[in-house]
């Protein structure tokens, strides 16, 4: 499997829970108020995963090229996504899987 690939992959992935966990979310933020004080925190919670899930999706984004095939014709080197500067900056090995 090609980086992009992978890439591809992972993104697509963590969007699909991050639709998940927001549908879940929009639910119980249309909930009867009695019953949204029993489960604020676990809200609150789920907030914050979606948050992150979307920094992920970011961080992966900005991570790893779409397009490497222009870098290449041009003369320069590729530089795989694990050995750019800008993964260190951006994310963590977490965010991939590690």
């Amino acid at each position: 499997m090609e980086i992009r690939d992978y890439c591809t992959n992972v993104t697509a992935e963590l969007a699909g829970w991050k639709s998940r966990v927001d549908g879940v979310v929009n639910k119980l933020d249309h909930a009867s108020t009695g019953y949204k004080e029993k489960v604020f925190f676990e809200v609150n919670e789920l907030h914050m995963i979606s948050d992150e899930l979307n920094d992920r999706i970011e961080g992966l984004t900005k991570a790893c090229m779409t397009n490497w095939q222009p870098e290449k014709e041009r003369g320069h080197e590729v530089i795989w996504p694990e050995q750019s500067p800008r993964m260190s900056d951006d994310i963590s090995l977490s965010d991939i899987g590690g």
